[in-house]
């Protein structure tokens, strides 16, 4: 007999198990008591803490409501960002670096915060749905209430290391001079702790490899690059005269100072004066180092470290430049509502003196063809992990980190 052959056959009867939604086995343990979603984030206070201040005087705005979101969700995002640094701090702090395992955690956190100020950067395009117009319907009800007053804020700076000398004075006063009471006390606090600066900057100093009893990295670059300076100048002076050939001679010879300079320890500590530079010698030293050997699997992880910290100076830059933008676009050339002027102060303040980690960025201006990189023999420079140098029990594998 042709034809299907499932014809004449009795139909498949789902059993009772069968025809149960299984999207709906789930069971409801919060009928059983315990802390539910709205107690564990205490929502009844995030959810409460806009008040209008354009409604208590009579006059309820529409847009004031997501001009205090917006910056009570920046506040809130900066807490993140000092928790997480605050964290890594303490991971530097406690010489918990020493043992490698811990930077992985440490990179981690780092990507967080970038992650969390590119977020911050893009909210503007929120706040900027209002117009200058709805911005001013209300703005009178903001003063004296300002930006610049965001303790978090200028806790986050001071904490990652922007330095004091470098600020753009508020009026022709102390930025800390605006804060008051417990407010000043826990600023001044946090300038007396170590900034991540700092304390990246020691870790670079100790980057194996930099031992002029050991690998000597910077003895033999120094002696790789003055000599292919000399094979460079000698091949172009080969050259018929020509525009080109002093072109190139003139571009050999700022080279040439470049790296001068770059091995002149008091060169460096001149420019450290001038603020120009931010790393001591060695530091700088470390960082050029990781830079150059980042493939090596001993710097893989340093170098994502150091790849992170400019992507935070390059974020805090946009976030500042943003602010600019946003501010000149609602307000004009008036004072802002805490008595500074405005976007001339803003606008001040997007620049180098306010990156961080200005000397990472820098580090470009140095590189050099890969055949002047002083040459790695791996089963001779195995560069032991710091643990090793500290702790005879490396090998047992705990970190000395539980956080």
């Amino acid at each position: 007999m042709s034809g299907c052959p499932f014809l004449g056959r009795k139909h498949h009867k789902p059993s009772q198990a069968e025809e149960e939604d299984e999207s709906q086995k789930g069971i409801n343990k919060a009928t059983k008591g315990g802390i539910v979603y709205g107690e564990y984030l205490q929502l009844d206070k995030v959810l409460n803490a806009q008040v209008l201040q354009s409604q208590q005087r009579g006059d309820k705005i529409h847009d004031e409501h997501l001009f205090i979101v917006t910056h009570q969700a920046y506040e809130l995002w900066f807490k993140q960002i000092l928790w997480e640094l605050d964290s890594v701090r303490d991971l530097f702090i406690k010489k918990h670096v020493r043992d490698e395992r811990n930077m992985l955690k440490v990179v981690s956190r780092i990507h967080r915060i970038t992650m969390i100020f590119k977020l911050l950067v893009e909210q503007f395009a929120v706040l900027e749905t209002m117009t200058a117009l709805d911005f001013f319907d209300f703005r009178e009800y903001l003063s004296p209430a300002s930006g610049f007053q965001s303790l978090q804020f200028r806790l986050l700076e001071a904490k990652i290391g922007v330095a004091d000398h470098l600020r753009v004075p508020y009026n022709r006063r102390h930025y800390r001079d605006n804060f008051h009471g417990q407010e000043s006390e826990t600023l001044l606090s946090s300038e007396q702790e170590p900034t991540l600066l700092q304390l990246v900057e020691k870790w670079l100093e100790r980057t194996p490899g930099l031992e002029n009893d050991g690998f000597n990295f910077w003895g033999k670059l120094q002696a790789n690059i003055e000599e292919g300076l000399k094979m460079e100048k000698h091949k172009l002076e080969k050259m018929e005269d020509s525009e080109v050939k002093e072109d190139l001679l003139a571009e050999l010879n700022k080279q040439t100072e470049v790296f001068t300079a770059l091995f002149d320890p008091k060169r460096h500590e001149h420019l450290l004066s001038k603020g120009e530079r931010r790393l001591s010698y060695k530091a700088l030293q470390g960082a050029l180092m990781i830079n150059f050997y980042r493939e090596e699997p001993r710097f893989q992880v340093p170098f994502q470290l150091l790849t992170a910290l400019m992507e935070i100076d390059t974020l805090m830059t946009k976030w500042r430049y943003n602010h600019v933008c946003m501010v000149h676009r609602m307000i004009g050339s008036k004072a802002g509502t805490g008595g500074s002027s405005g976007y001339h102060y803003l606008r001040s303040t997007v620049s180098d003196r306010y990156k961080v980690f200005v000397d990472l960025f820098n580090l470009a201006t140095f590189l050099v063809p890969r055949s002047w990189v002083p040459k790695l023999n791996p089963s001779i420079h195995k560069f032991p992990y710091m643990a090793e140098y500290y702790d005879s029990s490396y090998n047992s594998c705990s970190s000395e980190d539980s956080d």
